[in-house]
């Protein structure tokens, strides 16, 4: 996997202080989106060990509320196989921090076993350890500048762990 970006103090994706992890690779494609170079799952960087270790450092601080995962499309199966482990290793070292995941896929898709875009051999554990997903893509037409924490009304704020719970989804207070 690459990545395109690592923001550090980032507080605009996610309550809290926060550190923002953006994948490249996107087969979404939405118009309008903020992120295009990200579509290409080339462009940037290769997500490495030691990027990992950086990251991971820069969520030590008390101060850093956890971490923001972002793209691109964290939840393409490709993406998953990195991120994953990366996950697993940050409720490992830093059970504290929380993990939002941002994704143009729905709620819905991720947790259909059919659907091979989105849904692998990865995704459960995955979603056992986020604390929130952003779900849904970006549509233009739908574009609100006054949401907290999404672009467009469409997407939704999704408490995964309660989700996952009550076999049902359950929106964040955030969603408004």
């Amino acid at each position: 996997m690459n990545y395109a970006e690592i923001k550090t103090t980032d507080i605009a994706n996610g309550t809290g202080v926060r550190t923002s992890l953006f994948v490249s690779g996107c087969t979404h494609h939405c118009k309008g989106c903020f992120n295009e170079e990200t579509w290409d799952f080339n462009f940037g960087k290769a997500f490495t060990k030691e990027v990992e270790d950086e990251i991971i450092e820069s969520l030590r601080p008390t101060y850093i509320t956890g971490i923001t995962i972002l793209g691109g499309e964290p939840m393409e199966v490709v993406n998953q196989k990195a991120l994953r482990p990366f996950i697993e290793r940050i409720k490992k070292e830093l059970p504290g921090k929380t993990i939002w995941v941002y994704s143009g896929y729905q709620w819905e898709e991720i947790n259909d076993k059919n659907n091979k875009r989105c849904n692998g051999e990865d995704t459960e554990a995955i979603l056992s350890n986020i604390d929130v997903l952003v779900d849904g893509e970006f549509n233009l037409e739908l574009k609100d500048i006054s949401l907290k924490f999404r672009g467009s009304s469409n997407q939704r704020i999704i408490m995964v762990q309660e989700s996952l719970k009550e076999g049902r989804i359950v929106l964040s207070d955030l969603n408004g």
